[in-house]
């Protein structure tokens, strides 16, 4: 009897997981993105990031044409979030960022084995998993929607997006602790023109990112919703602020409003 019990309650207990996965992954208000077993471990990854930076700084990097006017070497040493496209400038700047940052489907359908091989800590969305043949220890996916607005606190549970992946890595900064925020880069403005989350393919040089190369020719990519942004930087604000924390904005020349504008250079006492 011992023998048989040792052979029929392993696969007892095989079936009975796999039936209540099935039943919990049927229930309306059970995501999947819960269930899977990298989303599982994704939520553990986050959670052990949690005030890591408690009390820092970091400079969050938009990808604006401004880029091109600010001595980068100067972060060399800070904590950096970097987003999309942003890698293939690492060997000119002599550094990699801290942190990648992508949210967008059609740049990690376009750039997954580039990211999957960058030699950082990497947060992508949860609906882009898709295109990931492997899951590295230092990649982590989090639960995003647009359905919104909202500023999460907790980065295990869902993120609102807020029409950027500047809103999201604003989002990980407060998570890890950070005490202040410099936004470099975020120029706020475009050439290219359409409607907001059209997809468009590029014609040529690519002039609304700091390198022209970014989104080059024939890459597609979504414009810009500035006004929703707008609505999710407010949201950040107001989250730091309450949390006696700040954002500031260090871009040159840029266009955006919402948070106090700093020199760049003042940063970096001699």
């Amino acid at each position: 009897m011992k023998r048989l019990l040792g052979r029929l309650l392993p696969r007892f207990a095989k079936y009975a997981a796999r039936e209540t996965y099935d039943w919990l992954r049927r229930l309306p208000n059970v995501p999947d993105a819960y269930l899977h077993p990298w989303r599982r471990t994704s939520r553990s990854r986050i959670a052990a990031l949690y005030d890591c930076h408690r009390d820092e700084r970091c400079f969050i990097m938009g990808n604006g044409p401004s880029l091109r006017q600010m001595d980068l070497g100067r972060l060399r040493g800070e904590i950096t979030f970097g987003m999309n496209r942003v890698y293939p400038s690492f060997a000119d700047w002599g550094f990699a960022t801290t942190y990648y940052v992508s949210i967008n489907d059609l740049v990690v359908q376009q750039c997954a084995a580039e990211i999957q091989a960058l030699p950082t800590t990497k947060f992508i969305a949860w609906h882009a998993n898709r295109f990931f043949q492997r899951f590295p220890e230092d990649l982590i996916f989090l639960y995003t929607t647009y359905t919104g607005p909202g500023f999460q606190l907790d980065m295990t549970r869902r993120i609102w997006e807020g029409a950027t992946v500047t809103n999201v890595a604003l989002q990980l900064a407060y998570y890890m602790g950070i005490q202040q925020v410099v936004l470099i880069g975020v120029d706020h403005r475009f050439k290219t023109s359409g409607a907001p989350n059209q997809t468009v393919t590029s014609q040529g040089d690519d002039e609304d990112h700091f390198s022209p190369d970014y989104f080059g020719k024939g890459f597609r990519w979504q414009l810009p919703d500035l006004q929703t942004s707008e609505a999710g930087y407010r949201l950040a604000r107001e989250a730091f602020r309450r949390g006696g924390r700040e954002v500031v904005d260090a871009t040159i020349g840029g266009d955006l409003r919402v948070f106090p504008k700093v020199d760049y250079n003042s940063l970096f006492p001699s």
